[in-house]
């Protein structure tokens, strides 16, 4: 089974804000389990190298929240301890994707002059401009990466359609570009809606002419015993009932 995670890499002290709020609306849309933020993900009593590296290297995106302080901290970028630096050389190595979020509105494009060569690439990475006091527009385009990245992810805030209800009626329409259908009596005209089997007779609504229990005589006349129900036409008044009439026979017919 593959792990779909969205793996939060930020400096504590510089960015860390912005790592929160994008962790919560994260969490809030794919669920806790598909979002990676060490302060949150590693429970107390673990083992935190291994499980940040494993939870890295399960992970499908990187999101890099890159503070004002970051490209200043020369110091500890250049320590290849610093776990900052090693979560991005490990997802560098494991060819994961890594998109820079620039936290401040007065953030510029990073330099790749003042990165560690093992960091150089970043400045090549488009990356995500993203400002706490309006931070919409920046998660916006954070879950345009993880729909462009992570697309396996289900969106827990899209409400699914509720099933049907068992005893609940549905219709259906097959094609109808062949031959007409003809189901008891005989049916003539642009014949509409035929129900068949309503206590012994049928409903016909529509246009066109139906005769119900009637036989073909002769021509387009159609006639048949007590009780029989002739509809014409549009059926606008052309309702016609014959009782106590003999069946005439086709033989009998000049």
């Amino acid at each position: 089974m593959t792990v779909e995670e969205i793996f939060i890499n930020y400096r504590t002290g510089d960015g860390e804000k912005t790592a929160a709020l994008i962790d919560r609306e994260l969490v809030r849309r794919f669920g806790r389990d598909h979002v990676f933020r060490a302060s949150q993900s590693i429970a107390p009593g673990q083992a935190y190298p291994e499980t940040l590296l494993q939870g890295l290297r399960g992970s499908n995106l990187l999101l890099a929240v890159i503070g004002p302080g970051w490209i200043t901290s020369q110091a500890r970028l250049s320590d290849p301890q610093d776990w900052v630096r090693k979560e991005i050389e490990e997802a560098f190595a494991c060819a994961l994707p890594v998109v820079p979020v620039l936290d401040g509105r007065r953030m510029e494009r990073l330099d790749k002059t003042r990165l560690p060569a093992e960091l150089a690439p970043l400045a090549d990475l488009q990356s995500i401009a993203f400002d706490t006091a309006d931070p919409e527009p920046g998660l916006a385009r954070i879950l345009e990466a993880v729909a462009d990245f992570v697309p396996g992810l289900k969106d827990l805030t899209q409400a699914e359609p509720e099933p049907p209800a068992p005893d609940a009626v549905s219709n259906s329409i097959r094609d109808t570009s062949g031959p007409s259908a003809q189901a008891g009596g005989g049916f003539t005209g642009d014949v509409g809606t035929v129900i068949k089997d309503i206590h012994g007779g049928n409903i016909h609504t529509g246009r066109g002419d139906i005769y119900q229990n009637s036989r073909h005589v002769s021509g387009d006349r159609h006639f048949s015993g007590d009780g029989m129900t002739y509809f014409e036409g549009d059926n606008h008044g052309g309702v016609r009932n014959q009782f106590g009439k003999p069946d005439p026979r086709e033989d009998d017919q000049q």
